[in-house]
């Protein structure tokens, strides 16, 4: 017995009607899928394009077009708002208005009409029949007849970015279904707008990036040239040629860490025949340390009496210096002005310049290259040694402080004789404190251990010492100046 009923015609027209609105849902689906995977490729050819800007414009006029498609409007219109609601951009379906149309559209704000209610409730503004709904504007010289109108928020959170608006001429061409799949629309359209922001400001932090980096470079290239022509005025202010003296070898190294150092040697001729050793390290490193060398270096020439202005020596106060008499230069007058330098230094640079807080470690000695007598200061600088051919013969220790640490310090005169074969050698701390790539110091007592056999001259003693520390150094870095000066009274000298 067949237990199925024939169905009348209004259920039979009822499921018939159903299935039509399912395959149309379907149908809908479908396109709403293929109009947002339109919309993702443009995305995505858009992150990759170096035309963004240009790039931007297809997309949205692209979704536009799928749009319309998708809903079978006739028109459309995408307006783009920034913050305050102003159109910054307008994209028309209808090409033969659209220039002159975009042209009083941009800048406006859209407050009238149906965009403008959409402006308000940020909603989707759907009217059925124009005719019968107030929010609809009807313009003056209207181009064409529309009696269907759909306006859909872009909205990113409750930022409103944009509205899209499709029309027909026919009424009831839109329904709420329609809005809705085109409010999923208007989200890939906010993503895509976002996207291109999100990608403009980074298109504008690498132009700043890069126009930084060339403007750093730019300055980096000046400063480097700067800082060259620095380094060739401070190896100027470094003797050209050491003092040739018969009997006697005078030698020097200098290796600065940075473009301008703070260390510094000196060998002059003073009145009498004497001769003037100095090797100084002004604190600190850098510009600021180099031009206290050049001034360390100036003055003490001229305090010395190496140079003379206007004719008239400089002369310092007769307790200058403490200790004179205890090494009997009575009959040494000319040793004991030149050395009364030092006390003059300390005293300007800490009265002139307390602010720097700038001072030297200075040996400074005084040579009779007939007798080999070494009057000497030694303020805060590092021991000097003097080596025959046992090795260390004598060390000569600070006997003051540091160079224009306070006013009035007191700096004890010492001697010394260098006989026939006597080597003095000095040096900075960055011969001692260099470091090896596993950070370990050079220190005083490796050193101390090249001196023993010592070499037979003075530039042999130098070049031997230079080549044991930048062995030693190996790859790593330099981290503080390399001096180092050294006196030999040859053999011969009876």
């Amino acid at each position: 017995m067949d237990t199925h009923k024939p169905l009348r015609e209004d259920q039979y027209y009822e499921e018939l009607e159903s299935l039509r609105q399912e395959v149309a849902a379907l149908r809908n689906a479908q396109a709403a899928f293929e109009a947002q995977r339109e919309l993702l490729a443009k995305v995505v050819a858009m992150a990759r394009s170096p035309e963004q800007e240009e790039m931007l414009k297809i997309t949205l006029e692209e979704a536009l077009h799928v749009c319309c498609k998708l809903t079978g409007a006739e028109t459309g219109s995408l307006f783009l708002l920034n913050s305050q609601g102003v159109v910054t951009d307008s994209i028309l379906t209808q090409k033969t208005t659209a220039k002159d149309t975009r042209s009083k559209l941009i800048g406006s704000v859209l407050d009238k009409g149906l965009a403008g209610w959409v402006n308000r409730h940020r909603e989707i503004g759907l009217i059925t029949d124009t005719i019968e709904d107030d929010r609809w504007l009807q313009l003056p010289n209207q181009p064409y007849t529309v009696r269907s109108a759909l306006a859909v928020p872009i909205l990113k959170e409750e930022v409103l970015l944009g509205i899209l608006t499709l029309l027909h001429s026919e009424p009831h061409c839109f329904n709420w279904e329609i809005a809705n799949l085109m409010q999923k629309t208007a989200n890939e359209i906010a993503l895509v707008l976002e996207n291109a922001e999100l990608y403009a400001k980074l298109e504008e932090s690498y132009n700043f990036l890069d126009q930084a980096k060339q403007e750093i470079e730019a300055y980096s290239q000046a400063l480097d040239y700067e800082l060259e022509k620095g380094r060739q005025i401070q190896r100027d202010f470094l003797p050209e040629d050491l003092p040739k003296l018969s009997d006697w070898e005078i030698a020097a190294c200098f290796y600065p860490a940075r473009q301008v150092a703070g260390d510094f040697y000196d060998s002059f001729m003073l009145p009498g025949g004497y001769v003037g050793l100095v090797i100084a390290d002004v604190c600190d490193k850098g510009v600021g340390a180099a031009l206290f060398m050049a001034l360390f270096r100036s003055l003490i020439r001229i305090f010395s009496g190496q140079t003379n202005l206007c004719s008239v020596t400089i002369l310092g106060d007769e307790e200058v210096l403490n200790g004179v008499t205890d090494v009997q230069m009575s009959s040494n007058l000319e040793q004991a002005q030149a050395l009364k330098a030092v006390g003059l230094i300390n005293n300007y640079i800490a009265q002139q310049h307390a602010q720097m807080s700038m001072f030297a470690t200075l040996f400074f000695g005084v040579l009779d290259p007939k007798t080999g007598i070494v009057n000497y200061v030694n303020g805060g600088h590092e021991p000097l040694f003097i080596i025959d051919s046992q090795g260390v013969k004598a060390t000569l220790k600070p006997t003051g402080p540091a160079v224009g640490m306070m006013p009035h310090m007191k700096f004890k005169v010492q001697q010394v004789q260098l006989a026939p074969g006597d080597i003095l050698i000095g040096y900075t701390d960055g011969v001692t404190e260099a470091r090896a790539p596993d950070n370990k110091l050079f220190t005083s007592q490796r050193l101390l251990s090249l001196f023993q056999p010592p070499p037979a001259s003075a530039s042999q003693l130098l070049e031997w010492i230079k080549t044991n520390l930048f062995a030693y150094m190996d790859n790593a870095p330099q981290f503080d100046d390399i001096t180092m000066l050294a006196v030999q009274r040859l053999e011969n000298n009876q």
